[in-house]
């Protein structure tokens, strides 16, 4: 039995079905350290969380864990590991944390309470394992609980019951906007019901629409913050604990600031940008730079994600495109240092118009034809895109999709859309916050009146309300399912609701064909809200 224990924290970016590669990193990780008797690892680390339907391939499962394996005959003189992994046991598939100790697979600990709401859908692919007892490891009883596990009370109090000493949480939890707060007053319930000191580890990096924001912790038993780790980068912290009268402590270590507000969904909307452009090894990004607020964003993160160098800005200029939007686009990308063309889309949308023609005479002008526009431009970039590989990006906002204010195949077209759960007002708050780490998007881009400039003197409040009034509504319908009543009460037209809501369920078909983006609010378009397309409820 010992009376000390150094434990490393291995807060790290694993990439989902890269198996060589996350072991590769892991063992990285544990080389560079000296005199750690434990390393803890994120949830399901060595697959990549979430690993969704490829736990159900075999050999998957089989080479997740020979690679466990392996790892534990290279650290058989230490240190030891606590390693997440898919486990078969039998026919039944978990989701599983191994302890690598002595040169084996010293034991194994499923989880518990799998989570089926939200992003989740684990009770598809896994089985809850039975109540986890504590793991004796150099003599101290460690418990375990596989992140669900302590969102509610009963998987701690039965560590606890059965004699665990220090609980050790590895996480795969999604970013949303001020969870650690919500987080940190989680595991204080755990702490306080169990009375036992709990290191919460989480995963960082960025996979499909979710981001992992890292933010891993430890409390005493007496709740005071021991450890705070940085949110959004990978890091390894050496924490030392200590058994006295009252039980195990931990040191005091390093406290790191948290991003709030702008900044926090700034950094999760680069790092899920940077990741998914990186892990899916794209040489780099292309976007339309309209000299409106949302294009001007977007070129900002992706420059932050993955330098000036890597993305590319097209002007598609028409007839209706501002003196203005032309001034300030060349200004934008001149700021950010990025490669910028003008590719006048004139022809190819007259060359439409020409050929449509025949079928289009006698009828009277408009959205078709402003589409047009969209849709040249979406070709284009599209076509830019093919020849020299980078990816296209879409700009569209949350309250823009939610509405529809957007043309499939057009300004829709790309691979992945940095704000695509970030409302209007939002966005115009989140060009504020990065111009004042250092002037990247000019003025007038910030204050002019947003327009799609697909008509003459065209404003987006000629279609839909003042967004500040939009972005209320829509927080009631699609954030929190209020009914128009709820919202009327609020001081909103009920026309304008009941308008919104028959704008939100007509432009479902359009989300579904949407690029994704990053999660930020509490329910995205995609993996956690899933609205049938065919749809003959109105409420």
């Amino acid at each position: 039995m010992t009376n000390q224990l150094t434990i490393a924290l291995a807060q790290l970016n694993p990439t989902v079905g890269a198996i060589a590669a996350n072991t590769a990193k892991a063992r990285a990780a544990v080389a560079g350290l000296s005199g750690v008797d434990l390393v803890v690892f994120p949830e399901l680390y060595i697959s990549g969380y979430p690993p969704e339907d490829l736990v159900l391939r075999a050999s998957f499962v089989e080479a997740c864990k020979t690679a466990a394996e392996e790892l534990a005959r290279e650290f058989a003189e230490g240190p030891a590991m606590l390693m997440g992994l898919p486990w078969c046991e039998g026919d039944k598939l978990h989701n599983a944390v191994a302890l690598l100790n002595g040169g084996k697979i010293e034991t194994v600990r499923f989880k518990y309470d799998l989570p089926n709401y939200g992003v989740f859908d684990e009770k598809r692919v896994f089985q809850p394992g039975p109540a986890p007892g504590p793991i004796s490891f150099k003599g101290v009883r460690i418990g375990v609980p596989i992140c669900e596990d302590i969102w509610t009370e009963e998987t701690c109090e039965t560590l606890a019951e059965t004699g665990a000493e220090i609980l050790l949480s590895p996480n795969g939890s999604p970013f949303e906007r001020n969870k650690d707060d919500v987080r940190l007053n989680l595991v204080v319930a755990r702490v306080t019901e169990t009375g036992l000191p709990l290191a919460y580890l989480n995963q960082v990096g960025g996979q499909d629409e979710l981001v992992f924001d890292g933010a891993s912790f430890v409390l005493n038993a007496d709740r005071s913050l021991a450890l705070q780790m940085p949110m959004f980068e990978e890091a390894v912290a050496i924490t030392e604990w200590n058994r006295g009268s009252n039980g195990w402590t931990m040191a005091k270590g390093e406290i790191s600031r948290l991003p709030e507000k702008e900044e926090e969904t700034w950094k999760a909307c680069v790092l899920g940008l940077r990741d998914y452009v990186e892990k899916n090894k794209f040489p780099g990004v292309v976007l339309g730079l309209s000299g409106g607020i949302d294009s001007a964003v977007v070129a900002a993160m992706a420059v932050d994600a993955l330098g000036a160098a890597r993305v590319h800005c097209v002007m598609l200029p028409y007839a209706y495109t501002s003196q203005d939007s032309l001034v300030d686009a060349k200004e934008c990308a001149a700021l950010l240092g990025v490669r910028y063309d003008v590719v006048p889309i004139k022809e190819p949308v007259e060359g439409f118009l020409a050929t449509l023609q025949p079928m289009f005479s006698g009828t009277n002008s408009g959205v078709t034809e402003e589409n047009l526009q969209s849709r040249s431009r979406g070709v284009i970039l599209m076509a830019i895109s093919n020849k020299f590989g980078a990816m296209v990006l879409t700009t569209g906002n949350k309250s823009e999709m939610s509405v529809g204010y957007a043309t499939l195949y057009g300004d829709m077209n790309g691979g992945f859309n940095p704000i695509k759960d970030v409302y209007k007002m939002e966005v115009y708050r989140l060009a504020a916050w990065r111009n004042t780490q250092s002037h990247v998007i000019p003025e007038r881009i910030i204050s002019k009146a947003p327009t799609a400039e697909l008509r003459e003197n065209q404003k987006d409040q000629d279609s839909l309300p003042p967004y500040e009034a939009l972005d209320d509504i829509l927080e009631g319908l699609v954030e929190r399912e209020e009914t128009v009543a709820t919202i009327v009460a609020r001081g909103h037209d009920v026309a304008l609701v009941k308008r919104i809501q028959h704008m939100l369920y007509l432009a479902e078909y359009k989300r579904r064909q949407a690029a994704p983006g990053v999660k930020i609010t509490r329910r995205n378009f995609g993996r956690d809200r899933r609205y049938p397309i065919v749809n003959g409820f109105r409420g």
